[in-house]
């Protein structure tokens, strides 16, 4: 029997500071509503073709996520760098052409590591993901 493999659809991570958090991650582009669940904790959201990116508050440090690679392919990693720069971002690798295209490791602002990549096709990338459904 054949099953189609599973797509990523959810990505949750914990912040002591959510603010702090959200600062870092719009300034690589990503665009952010504050959410509440009935009597869950008011967190941010970010939705990307059908990507659901979360940032809740920490609650203890057991709930500490910052083992946690995330990864995002960006218009232009040195476009991010130049703003992450303001916000004094640990830079842990510098961009350099790699296979997957220009690439970058940072930090955010809470210690989880993140890599930023500009794929060769990455103008195609997004042109696909916002073409009409009926094109």
């Amino acid at each position: 029997m054949y099953a189609a493999p599973p797509i990523p659809n959810l990505l949750v991570i914990r912040s002591p500071d959510i603010e702090r958090a959200v600062t870092f991650y719009q300034a690589i582009g990503i665009l952010f509503e504050r959410h509440s669940h009935g009597k869950g904790p008011e967190h941010y959201a970010s939705e990307t073709c059908g990507f659901v990116f979360e940032i809740y508050p920490l609650r203890d440090q057991s709930s500490s996520t910052t083992n946690t690679r995330i990864g995002f392919s960006v218009d232009s990693v040195d476009g991010c760098l130049e703003l992450l720069a303001k916000l004094n971002v640990d830079v842990v690798s510098t961009a350099k052409d790699s296979e997957w295209g220009k690439r970058a490791v940072v930090r955010d602002l809470d210690g989880h590591t993140v890599e930023l990549v500009t794929p060769p096709n990455r103008e195609a990338q997004t042109q696909m993901q916002h073409a009409p459904e009926n094109a």
